[in-house]
């Protein structure tokens, strides 16, 4: 009798391990039934099955502010997408706790669970980890807050819609120089972290092209909270102008800092800077701060005009740029989605490598060659307690 059980079972067994077999033969493209395909284009695309679109995000840790904002951005864009006819979104949004581990993880759960798209992390370096997991697993990734260089270089299967540090820091070293008549500055990084590092060697470079000198190049820690001795140090240059590329946790400490010693001359952001964070918490300190962007509040195209006016309804406050990147990346999906009507991997990536001229919140967005956005940048200085456009 036992042996019957056994024999009983272990077909049982095999047919499970058969029907496995055959229903994940998905050619690839994450879509084992032909569900996530559906009829129709563009605003007449139906698709029965809801769309399951995986966000890895830092709402924990150093990039924690950053991360909260993306949030917001795609909870808000998702929420208008499902009021549409034809095509709904199921939005799952992960900590990636600004951990590389921690984001392998999260990417490795969604390349398995059959989501359609992954979205973030928040930082390069962090990206820079996760995203082979999903170019191994076909999966396509649309980053929304990544700037360092090589990211889209991982694979054809990473996009991204923000603006690199070689778009948005040129235009703002220039402007700046410009601006301010810039000939000698000091140039300040963080040089344990991707992002703040590239942004770094596109200052640098940016500077010598515009005959700039720089007087002297200090690095710190991206978890340094004393800027006090560097900063008198380079307060003893007699800079023009002092260049740092580092993120926020490091921006509001170094530029209340630089103040409180008398250093009066401009402080240039990088990519990092673009945080209301700053404001907030530096105060009048933050007043004159240059940070270049790829996204400015008094936008007034029709896209950006509506989003300003659902952000603060329902977070009841303003959004910044990391928040316009995340709720532009979801509609740039769903019109890559929208293209076929399909949600299957393959199908997005296909999608996304043919949006061009797309109204966007950021603009007029592309999306070129090299999987990376292109729409027009914008250099900001803080008055008033607000961004503004340089003039």
């Amino acid at each position: 009798m036992r042996t019957n059980l056994f024999k009983l079972t272990a077909a049982a067994g095999v047919l499970a391990l058969t029907l496995t077999a055959c229903g994940s033969d998905d050619g690839g493209d994450g879509a084992s039934d032909g569900a996530l395909a559906g009829e129709g284009t563009g605003d007449e695309c139906v698709i029965d099955s809801d769309v399951p679109v995986g966000a890895a995000v830092s709402l924990t840790g150093a990039a924690a502010s950053y991360g909260e904002s993306q949030k917001n951005g795609l909870e808000l864009a998702a929420e208008e997408l499902n009021e549409k006819e034809g095509v709904t979104y199921a939005l799952k949004v992960e900590d990636d706790q600004t951990d590389p581990k921690q984001a392998i993880t999260l990417f490795e759960g969604f390349a398995g669970d059959g989501t359609s798209i992954i979205i973030g992390p928040t930082l390069s370096n962090t990206a820079f980890q996760a995203q082979p997991i999903a170019q191994e697993e076909s999966v396509p990734v649309l980053a929304i807050s990544n700037t360092a260089a090589g990211i889209t270089e991982q694979g054809d299967y990473i996009f991204r819609n923000s603006l690199t540090e070689a778009q948005v820091i040129p235009q703002t070293v220039a402007t700046a120089v410009e601006t301010y008549d810039l000939q000698n500055v000091i140039v300040m990084y963080s040089n344990d972290d991707a992002f703040t590092e590239s942004g770094y060697e596109v200052m640098a470079s940016s500077l010598e092209e515009e005959g700039v000198d720089v007087a002297e190049t200090i690095t710190f820690s991206k978890a340094d909270t004393d800027f006090r001795a560097l900063l008198t140090q380079a307060k003893g240059a007699n800079p023009d102008a002092i260049f740092v590329s580092g993120l926020i946790e490091a921006a509001i400490p170094l530029v209340t800092q630089a103040r409180e010693l008398g250093i009066d001359v401009p402080i240039i952001g990088g990519n990092g800077f673009n945080n209301p964070q700053l404001m907030a918490d530096a105060g009048d300190a933050a007043e004159g701060v240059v940070v270049g962007a790829a996204w400015n509040s008094a936008s007034d195209n029709a896209e950006n005009t509506a989003f300003l006016a659902a952000y603060e309804e329902k977070f009841g406050s303003q959004p910044d740029q990391f928040a316009a990147q995340a709720y532009a990346a979801m509609h740039i999906i769903d019109a890559a989605v929208r293209s076929d009507c399909s949600a299957e991997r393959d199908a997005i990536k296909e999608g996304l490598s043919g949006i061009s001229d797309m109204p966007t919140v950021l603009g007029s967005i592309s999306i070129n060659a090299d999987r990376d956005a292109e729409h027009d940048a914008v250099v900001q200085v803080i008055k008033g307690g607000k961004f503004t456009v340089l003039p």
